[in-house]
């Protein structure tokens, strides 16, 4: 198997999504099935023992839901990414998901493509939000910070500040590097930067922290 698959756990008590999902895994040859859940203890169970990249888990569970699952996830084993995948879309879900540790969250409703390219994207240690969940994200976040504070995040730099604002609206480092005429390295040192001035672990918390400050608002 090449070293570049991205072995997912499905954490889902719906057969009949779980028989769509297993089969659009089957077909990708960048992923492969870990295994299969169809509860919270289950979910957590599986990821202790097989220790998958991804886990795609669903909210809501019989037993311990999507969110407390995650949470215990990443308690345990926190080099495992976990990709919220629901029907749910409010702001009280999403963020629950996102403190818990997820690192991306999409809709059940999104294309089999959209499904595929978010776990690739989780699966390299990128966050990612379907675009409904984004733009929920930038109103919240907007409302709360109506324009960026001039001396926000002092620690940064002025170019470090202009990136981190491109991560909270969700742009790739490969974006990124295009908006500026920067290779992705550089871009990708840019980051690492930013993150440990910030003290943050990954991109879901960086933006966090991006729009706490009022970045990323154009």
């Amino acid at each position: 198997m090449p070293n570049d698959v991205v072995r997912v756990l499905i954490a889902d008590d719906h057969p009949l999504f779980r028989s769509g999902i297993r089969a659009l895994l089957v077909a990708d040859p960048a992923t492969d099935i870990a295994g299969e859940a169809t509860t919270g203890e289950e979910a957590i169970e599986l990821a202790t023992a097989l220790q998958p990249d991804v886990v795609l888990m669903d909210i809501q569970m019989p037993g311990i839901n999507g969110i407390e699952a995650t949470r215990r996830i990443m308690q345990n084993s926190p080099q495992i990414r976990i990709l919220i995948i629901t029907m749910f879309e409010d702001d009280r879900s999403v963020f629950s998901a996102m403190r818990a540790g997820a690192r991306g969250y999409v809709l059940k409703g999104s294309t089999p493509d959209a499904i595929l390219r978010a776990i690739q994207a989780v699966g390299t240690g990128e966050a990612i939000f379907s675009p409904e969940i984004a733009t929920r994200m930038l109103d919240f976040f907007g409302a709360l910070r109506p324009a960026a504070f001039p001396n926000a995040l002092p620690e940064l730099t002025e170019r470090e500040r202009e990136i981190l604002g491109l991560i909270a609206q969700g742009q790739g480092n490969v974006a990124i590097a295009n908006r500026f005429v920067l290779s992705p390295k550089t871009v990708a040192n840019h980051v690492s930067s930013i993150f440990n001035k910030l003290q943050v672990a990954d991109r879901a918390q960086a933006m966090l922290r991006a729009r706490e400050a009022g970045l990323g608002q154009d």
